[in-house]
């Protein structure tokens, strides 16, 4: 007997026979056409399904799409090898070849997909691992072994056992449902989006409400499937209940505000608000704060409370339409009834300012220096700002004014002199210095 055949009866096993290594030709040869099966399918729909998916789910699954010819390729093999291992009762030999392709096709395919949703890549290779040692053990004759001795490495801790199967059950299954709260939160993302029947601020409501489910639900779910007594929640919920009323309060709050903010739409996306010092379009509306970006490219992050307790300007909320002041001084003695039509017409000719409601010219105050004017101009656009407005309008009259001799005043200061104090005596140059003039003497 060789030192094979030794070790092969140590541990309950023999040479292959010729069944068995008829089974396992057999085998291997229908393991070759389920690869190929998975290379058919990825050069046949492996463009198709990637295009497709980047066309529906482009802006929520990036990852995905351009890994979507090695799912297919990898998935199509290992769905080929899990039909082919259900379809007999293969033997330990026949099952090695199958055990092998179809664990090494489904950690390969797993891997794509987790890395597609963003799931590190030490934790993609454990699942990925982990799922092909057990579909491995499962063809060639069980997991009692492997499930046996990791769970014979481990301490009691109480009434539960702490083991090296219970930590890997717990990880996979942390894993897998955060795999699939992030691929159900894409496509419902996506689902709400695509709906015609809802405006921006509700899809964003419903993205976000429908997140808040799913991750309930998947908290829920995992509690269940980890095994975990509800009970011990109660000290917990407590603990939980103080966090919040001390610690966690404005968290909760600026979450609350954010769905208030989203379900009355006072404030939605793309509108152009000023709170305090800020002033800008609203570029998102998150969990803890609105997102306000500046002319100067700047983003502020404003709390969501703020925005329920503050006053807020928001110049776009039941009309776009936002009438614009400048203000313009002429001389006194200029025509005013000629630069007030120039006025409006550099207003007319400015690109962004609306031609209904029309802009108009008001004279406000005789001032020190001119005549004050205002024009007044409409615009359906704040978001693109409003000095560059009154600047376009500005140099249009600036030209107009020079073209038709109209002054623009500047400061000037008019002094009036009542009297002059009269001069003091100058001495002669013939006197000595000290003497006294007699002028009757020289008379």
């Amino acid at each position: 007997m060789t030192s094979l055949e030794q070790w092969l009866a140590l541990n309950g096993l023999a040479l292959p026979s010729r069944l068995d290594a008829l089974e396992i030709a057999i085998a291997g040869t229908l393991m070759v056409f389920a690869l190929a099966l998975g290379v058919l399918a990825e050069r046949k729909i492996g463009a198709q399904a990637s295009q497709w998916w980047k066309s529906h789910v482009a802006h929520h699954g990036e990852g995905l799409w351009e890994r979507m010819p090695a799912i297919l390729r990898h998935g199509a093999a290992a769905l080929g090898a899990a039909i082919v291992m259900a379809a007999y009762q293969w033997s330990a030999w026949g099952g090695l070849p199958i055990g092998l392709a179809l664990g090494s096709a489904a950690a390969l395919a797993s891997h794509q997909i987790l890395r597609g949703l963003g799931i590190p890549r030490w934790a993609s290779w454990l699942v990925s691992a982990i799922l092909c040692v057990a579909l491995f053990s499962r063809a060639v004759g069980g997991l009692d072994a492997i499930t046996t001795t990791l769970d014979g490495v481990g301490v009691d801790l109480g009434r539960r056992r702490l083991s090296l199967l219970a930590i890997t059950s717990a990880l996979l299954a942390i894993v897998i449902i955060v795999a699939v709260v992030r691929l159900a939160n894409r496509i419902v993302g996506h689902t709400i989006a695509q709906t015609k029947t809802l405006d921006a601020t509700q899809k964003l409501l419903g993205q976000k409400l429908a997140t808040i489910a799913i991750v309930i639900a998947a908290f829920l779910f995992s509690i269940d499937l980890l095994g975990i007594d509800l009970t011990a929640f109660a000290v917990f919920s407590g603990a939980f209940g103080l966090a919040v009323g001390f610690g966690l309060q404005k968290t909760v709050g600026n979450l609350i505000a954010g769905i208030i903010l989203l379900m009355d739409r006072s404030i939605k996306p793309g509108d152009v608000i000023v709170v305090g010092d800020s002033f800008g379009w609203v570029n998102k509306i998150g969990v803890r704060a609105v997102s306000v970006i500046t002319r100067d490219g700047k983003e502020h992050l404003i709390p969501n409370e703020n925005l329920m307790t503050q006053e807020v300007e928001n110049w776009s909320f039941s009309d776009r339409n936002v009438r614009v002041r400048i203000p313009v001084s002429v001389s006194y003695d200029c025509d005013l009834k000629q630069a007030q039509d120039l006025m409006l017409a550099a207003a007319k000719e400015s690109p962004r300012v609306l031609s209904s409601p029309a802009p108009n010219v008001w004279l406000t105050n005789f001032g020190n220096d001119g005549v004050e004017h205002e024009i007044l101009a409409w615009i359906s656009d704040p978001e693109s700002g409003v000095g560059n407005v009154k600047s376009d309008v500005l140099n249009r009259l600036w030209r107009k004014f020079k073209d038709a001799g109209v002054s623009i005043p500047f400061a000037q200061r008019d002094i009036y002199v009542k009297s002059w104090p009269s001069p003091p005596p100058v001495a002669s140059p013939s006197t000595p210095a000290g003497e006294k003039r007699n002028d009757s003497a020289a008379a």
